[in-house]
């Protein structure tokens, strides 16, 4: 019974750093337009510590990275990524629910 009990209190000790996740933002760039623009944004973008994990839509030129619990993605750093890829960027902004 105490290994239960010890083995629930370390369980729920654990589940909050689970549970939590970084913050979300929303990313709008000019000129992206195929699946290899996408791949060269992206390169970029993996190179920037704490991405954890992204979602692009083409049509709108808008990706939506998501980054590593207590970590914050700069406007800067979005800038120097989105340049080197080749592109232009319209919008940066962290999601509401953040």
């Amino acid at each position: 019974m105490l290994r239960i009990c010890s083995l629930l209190f370390l369980l729920l000790m654990m589940a909050p750093a689970a549970w939590a996740e970084g913050r979300t933002y929303n990313i709008g760039m000019n000129g992206m337009s195929c699946p290899f623009c996408v791949y060269g944004v992206e390169k970029q973008l993996q190179k920037i510590d704490g991405v954890e994990s992204m979602e692009t839509d083409i049509k709108r030129g808008h990706i939506v990275v998501r980054m590593e619990d207590g970590k914050v993605l700069e406007k800067s750093q979005i800038e120097k990524a989105v340049k080197k890829s080749g592109f232009s960027l319209r919008s940066f902004e962290q999601a509401e629910n953040d």
